[in-house]
């Protein structure tokens, strides 16, 4: 690749802009901007951002929150998600993954095993180089001092805006490479590394300074006119943005020994080390950690008092039962039922979406994380889903509670066959339906209001960035943390009575109890909530809890395979049980309920064999879409998914058309799969080995060298 390539990323007159997302304004620019392009008038502010909101588009979908890194550890790497395929078929995802076999496989991971030359990173900087075509500008203006200073305006919103997605751009290269360039000029090449410390407070000081002047969510003023989407920035969003930084600033990370520590003003940081150091990186956070804390507790409570805007938490599903019987009565699943509908709903709950237009380009998310699907590339029902995040089997049967409305949200054990019919997912590596296991269940076309069945990857479903339930139980972390307990408790609380549908059923003393403090519970509680989104992995990372996190699913993984090869079967503490085998059979939902697309299983049905687990079954009118079926009988019925059988059971299902299918028996047959490569040989001591290296064009052209065990060329 040519050095050449590296410059034109950071010179000012690149903005490429697209037109196939109709959810922007006035999408058309000129094909360069610089300073006095910027400068010339307020709407050339506004074409400029248009066209730097879809490069951060096309960069947070294709590389860092719908496919790419995201895609490669981020969703697969933490005690929740694992992936689908054998180890040794993906060696460029996996190692990376499960932290290059706690760091000694890092000398021998090759540079562009995953990586390529002009990829995230190179994405990642071309984003920063469109925000500080903005920045530079207006910083430059003769009245800048009485922007910041004044009332929200529209060009002070804009200015916010490029802040807010500088700020977004360097968390993403820091959270996926640790230390990097810090670029702030028009024309700035990216190179010599500087110390993550100094760039978290530099961002933090920036968003800071624009929030007082930016308009909430859902009111972001675009050409004069207020607008309600959330497909821009807003002041609701750097207030969650400050929080996050804050908390990830605040948090533990595994930096190398090779840098000067220091912080915004120049002076030495010193770190409280966990663990020990592991090729010449240390695990720890920052011993001045309180001050960042603080900083996350009063901007995300900013967020949801003061800024609030258009965003509602929804504490009860505002959806009626149908006359058919189907029930909802989840208001978590809403929130995903809201991004599956038209092109132009944006779910309540959102305070920011990068928006996807059904029909157009790549739309990773569905198709890597949705609901899985065998059907074909195109013209299926629905087609292709690949299904890279799979839910570990133990995490699954033994930790996410059977009362929990969001487990079976998060999680399915069946998936389509692409033909219009629901079949149960084997627990043998693949992909798609055909096998992976346990997969994630948040996204499913059978789901849209108008699935596109043309063609995979184009089913339009926005990526949610940043969502209210975020906010409260970040805000409840650094409460916790900072031993103002009963405030966190009440955001706690908030979330757990919303997913267990009260205070009784959440039972919420005795989970803080069972997680040994509070702020391990909320901890615990941020991984059901957003549980198979990718989340969890840099959670555990930034909180401390990677080590004890992973011991715990690595040894109830084992206690669950022992069991299976033992006695047949295997018991949770929760009272789930994994047996060798299931029993199936197909069924003619349409016919015996009213529908074939079931919800929230009604209480007191959990013996219906095809009512539970909850939100499985198919789309009601895939003949509306061309779906031509050749039988009626289109949903699995369950039995034997989560109590053992006796001989008698079994004789009367069997002689009732139920079938035997391979179920933890598989997971036995590939113990290596489920338990050996599951953070490989980790030993939960040394620093963990997260990060992404640098390719050998990076490392050219930035000037410096790969830490943490890479090799540099």
């Amino acid at each position: 690749m040519k050095k050449i390539l590296y410059s034109a990323l950071y010179a000012f007159a690149v903005l490429g802009v697209s037109t196939s997302c109709s959810d922007y304004l006035e999408t058309s620019s000129a094909s360069t901007v610089d300073g006095d392009f910027v400068m010339s008038s307020q709407g050339n502010v506004r074409l400029a951002m248009n066209g730097a909101y879809e490069t951060w588009r096309d960069c947070a979908q294709n590389k860092v929150f719908g496919d790419g890194l995201w895609y490669a550890a981020d969703i697969p790497g933490s005690d929740i998600t694992r992936h689908p395929e054998a180890f040794s078929n993906q060696p460029g995802r996996h190692w990376a993954e499960c932290m290059y076999q706690n760091g000694t496989y890092a000398g021998q991971y090759g540079l562009l095993s995953y990586l390529k030359e002009d990829d995230i990173y190179a994405s990642l900087y071309k984003v920063i180089a469109l925000a500080n075509a903005v920045i530079n500008p207006i910083e430059s203006r003769a009245d800048y001092q009485d922007l910041i200073s004044g009332k929200a305006s529209e060009l002070s919103q804009m200015y916010g805006e490029a802040i807010a997605m500088r700020a977004t751009a360097y968390r993403e290269l820091i959270k996926n490479f640790g230390d990097v360039p810090y670029v702030t000029k028009i024309g700035q090449v990216a190179e010599g590394l500087m110390g993550r410390d100094y760039i978290y407070e530099k961002c933090l000081a920036d968003l800071q300074k624009v929030e007082p002047v930016m308009y909430p969510v859902g009111s972001v003023v675009v050409n004069g006119e207020k607008v309600t989407t959330k497909n821009y920035f807003s002041q609701t969003y750097v207030d969650g943005l400050i929080g996050r930084m804050a908390l990830e600033a605040g948090g533990y990370q595994t930096r190398r020994g090779d840098l000067t520590r220091t912080d915004a003003e120049g002076n030495t940081i010193s770190y409280d080390q966990k663990g020990s150091a592991n090729n010449g990186a240390t695990y720890g956070r920052r011993t001045d950690w309180k001050k960042f804390y603080k900083l996350a507790q009063t901007y995300f409570k900013k967020a949801f008092t003061d800024n609030i805007g258009s965003a509602k938490f929804h504490l009860t599903d505002p959806r009626a039962k149908e006359a058919n019987g189907r029930t909802y009565d989840n208001p978590y699943q809403y929130f995903f039922q809201q991004m599956m509908e038209a092109d132009a709903t944006y779910a309540d709950e959102s305070i920011y979406e990068y928006p996807m237009q059904q029909g157009g380009g790549n739309d990773g998310r569905p198709y890597s994380f949705g609901r899985p699907s065998s059907g074909g590339s195109s013209n299926a029902y629905p087609c292709k889903s690949y299904g890279q995040g799979r839910i570990n089997p133990a995490f699954y049967y033994g930790v996410f509670d059977p009362a929990d409305k969001r487990r079976d949200v998060s999680v399915t054990v069946t998936g389509s066959d692409g033909k219009g019919n629901e079949k149960l997912i084997p627990l043998v590596p693949n992909s798609k339906a055909d096998g992976g296991g346990l997969s994630l269940s948040k996204w499913d076309e059978n789901r849209q209001t108008s699935p596109w069945v043309k063609a995979q990857r184009k089913s339009g479903i926005n990526g949610p960035y940043m969502r209210l339930s975020e906010m409260y139980l970040g805000y409840a972390e650094a409460c916790a943390a900072l031993g103002d307990n009963d405030e966190a408790r009440i955001y706690l609380d908030l979330i757990r009575n919303r997913a267990f549908g009260s205070e009784v059923k959440a039972r919420t003393a005795e989970f803080i109890s069972k997680e040994g403090s509070l702020l391990n519970a909320i901890i615990q509680e941020r991984g059901f909530e957003f549980a198979g989104e990718g989340d969890r992995r840099f959670t555990l990372v930034r909180t401390g809890l990677l080590p004890e996190k992973i011991k715990l699913i690595k040894e109830l993984t084992l206690a669950m395979i022992n069991g299976l090869k033992n006695d047949g079967y295997y018991t949770f503490d929760n009272g789930n049980t994994i047996s060798l085998k299931v029993w199936t059979k197909m069924v003619d939902a349409k016919a015996n309920y009213g529908y074939r697309l079931t919800t929230q299983c009604p209480e007191g049905m959990e013996d219906d064999p095809v009512l539970y687990p909850s939100w499985r079954g198919q789309n009601d009118a895939w003949e509306e879409f061309g779906c031509k079926y050749s039988k009626t009988t289109t949903n699995v019925a369950i039995k034997g998914l989560f109590k053992k059988l006796t001989d008698d059971e079994i004789t009367a299902i069997e002689a009732d058309g139920y079938a035997a299918q391979n179920w933890g028996s598989d997971i036995v047959k590939y113990e290596d799969e489920y338990y050996k490569y599951l953070f490989y040989d980790y030993d939960y001591d040394k620093a963990p080995i997260y990060l992404w290296p640098f390719t050998p064009q990076i490392l050219a052209t930035g000037g410096f060298k790969n830490g943490y065990g890479f090799k540099n060329e």
